[in-house]
């Protein structure tokens, strides 16, 4: 029998850690004991990686590694577990992604427990009873994530309703798109929302049938409720999301957030959260280029100060395709609400303000991530990069669509000439998939929303995304969905859209790493680059795709620092052999010896105890 690598490796560690050690570099970590998955095409897998200051030093067979140990090198066993670069998030909101952390949840199963509206005003009373001393503090109740298109009623909750939870503390409930809201008549009189109020730009106040505001708020009338209501909160209240939001990603895999609508009150709380040292993850910020384009101009760089940095500006052109204020450029299917014939949604914003956001960021370099999600919005947004091409070139700024949920593919080839990067949203699938086949755009175009397919088959790269806190940052859903595009109800949408599960990782890890600019730090498992890992409990290239969405991510790494840490590992005594060893019994036996004088990392065991 021959010599396995972890034999090799043992017998370096025990007889000579200073001679070998001696013309490398030693490591800080080994990360050995399990497949590992590099994103690197040109080295897919390897056995082992060294680490020394943050960064990766080595990769490859564990022959090569024990090169880089020494007397103090750490021994990292992934016991049998997979190990990935960490996710890089093409699309989210971290900071107000704490109000999810935050707030009543008001989610749908499998995420929650709201399936009506009696449930829901459940909800938000034993919230709210639970946390009886912050809304005594701020004086407000905030809910998150319910969807109309997943209550019994098949509609949203009207303040009356709201106001049988309380009438005299302010609750607003946030739908699970973001983009709409209920208001009860303590918040509508805070938002100085009456009978005489208008319409805002960009915005619907829905009314009862005696003209008076019913509590729904769309768009931008929603976000002028929000804002009194978060003021309530204060700097402590934002400082507290911008912790719970990073955590939260951190739990997911994530090692790099983005906060894809900032503001710089936004990106100040998560400088101060992040000059504390309370940061565990990086967060790239995109402020609205509407409202922040002097901050935008000071602030925008390549270059993280305490985890934080602004890469470059948001626009929104329109709204929610579930909710129906994304503009198509066709009637909705079968609406369900009280829309008149032949709706088709709404811009948020003039195709003038938006040729002048776009035109600004060209000018000055400046990278711009733009929602679209409506067929008719990204026909806007295609001319107006077109246009911005022609007068001013390509500054290199990776342009990105965010969502394209209702692309035409007419629209991928143009997304291709234009060089804008796709930042998709195939989760959808699951979460709204039913809803898009049934009443959004009808069973043959559902087939076509999130194309990954389309964008695959044409050689583009691309990411994907969870844009929570419509939904939780949960990468393994993210990644299950994006391979079998299953719904609700087990259909299957599109099937010609599905990617294989090496494509949705690249999505995931080095595809968005390259979209914010960072492709030489970030992604793959590679020398030079940040030793940013996730840890999951199997191999996703190796089961069955269609229990994609059951994988955890146990351990999640930034910078060869621990960011997260699940509550339980595997059951002790259980047995996980690394797979890439020919004689598997003595790769486990040599490991151990390996571990013998030395510090250890076993976060399994740990976790159990």
């Amino acid at each position: 029998m021959g010599i396995s690598p972890l034999t090799i490796l043992a017998l370096g560690a025990s007889l000579c850690f200073g001679s070998l050690a001696t013309a490398q570099q030693v490591a800080d970590t080994i990360y050995a004991g399990g497949p590992i998955l590099t994103i690197d095409d040109n080295q897919p897998t390897a056995q082992a990686v060294a680490v020394k200051d943050g960064r990766i030093i080595a990769v490859g067979d564990l022959s090569e590694i024990r090169d880089h140990q020494g007397d103090d090198t750490k021994i990292f066993d992934l016991d049998g577990r997979t190990m990935l670069p960490g996710f890089v998030d093409s699309h989210g909101h971290v900071v107000l992604g704490g109000i999810q952390a935050l707030s009543a949840n008001l989610l749908a199963p499998p995420d929650g427990e709201v399936t009506d509206i009696a449930s829901l005003q459940t909800a938000l009373s034993d919230w709210a009873g639970e946390n009886a001393d912050t809304v005594d503090r701020v004086n407000m109740i905030i809910g998150f994530g319910y969807d109309n298109a997943q209550l019994a009623e098949l509609r949203h909750p009207t303040r009356t309703e709201l106001d049988e939870v309380s009438d005299t503390v302010p609750i607003l409930i946030v739908h699970q798109s973001g983009h709409l809201g209920v208001a009860n008549s303590k918040a509508l009189e805070l938002a100085g929302i009456t009978a005489q109020s208008e319409n805002p730009p960009g915005g619907v106040i829905r009314r009862d049938d005696a003209g008076a505001p019913n509590g729904v708020l769309e768009e931008y009338a929603f976000f002028g409720a929000l804002v009194p209501m978060l003021e309530n909160i204060g700097e402590d209240g934002m400082l507290a999301f911008a912790r719970a939001g990073s955590q939260m990603w951190a739990r997911f895999g994530y090692t790099t957030a983005q906060e894809g609508r900032s503001s710089g009150a936004i990106v100040q709380a998560a400088r101060k959260v992040g000059a504390a040292g309370d940061l565990p993850i990086d967060i790239v910020a995109f402020p609205d280029v509407l409202e922040s384009r002097d901050f935008i101009a000071a602030n925008a760089s390549r270059d993280y100060t305490d985890r934080v940095r602004v890469g470059g500006c948001k626009l929104t052109i329109d709204g929610s395709p579930q909710g129906f204020t994304a503009l198509r450029d066709r009637p909705y299917y079968d609406p369900v609400g009280d829309y008149p014939p032949g709706y088709a949604g709404y811009s948020a914003i003039t195709m003038e303000q938006l040729q002048d956001a776009v035109n600004w960021c060209f000018e000055h370099g400046l990278q711009i991530l733009t929602h679209s999600n409506g067929e008719g919005a990204t026909d806007m947004l295609i001319a107006a990069i077109d246009e911005a091409r022609m007068t001013y070139g390509d500054p290199g700024n990776r342009p990105v669509l965010v969502h394209g949920q209702f692309l035409r593919e007419d629209q991928v080839a143009s997304l291709k000439r234009l060089g804008i990067f796709p930042s998709l949203f195939p989760m959808h699938t699951f979460y709204w998939g039913d809803w898009h086949r049934d009443h959004t755009v009808g069973p043959f175009n559902a087939d076509n929303i999130s194309p990954t397919g389309w964008v695959a088959e044409r050689g583009m790269i691309f990411g994907t995304h969870h844009d929570a806190p419509v939904a939780f940052p949960d990468s393994m859903r993210v990644l299950a969905a994006t391979v079998t595009r299953r719904t609700r109800s087990g259909d299957i949408l599109g099937p010609h859209q599905r990617v294989d599960v090496m494509t949705a990782l690249k999505a995931m890890t080095i595809w968005p790493a390259w979209q914010h600019f960072e492709e030489s730090d970030k992604g793959s498992i590679e020398v030079g680059k940040l030793a940013d890992f996730v840890i999951l409990s199997d191999d996703p290239t190796a089961i069955d795709p269609e229990t994609l969405s059951e994988l955890r991510v146990l351990v999640t790494i930034k910078e060869d620092v621990t960011a997260f840490k699940a509550d339980k590992g595997i059951k002790e005594g259980s047995l996980h052999l690394p797979p890439f060893s020919s004689n598997p019994i003595a790769a486990h036996t040599f490991l151990h010896a390996l571990y013998q004088g030395m510090e250890v990392e076993q976060p399994w065991l740990a976790a159990t105890r």
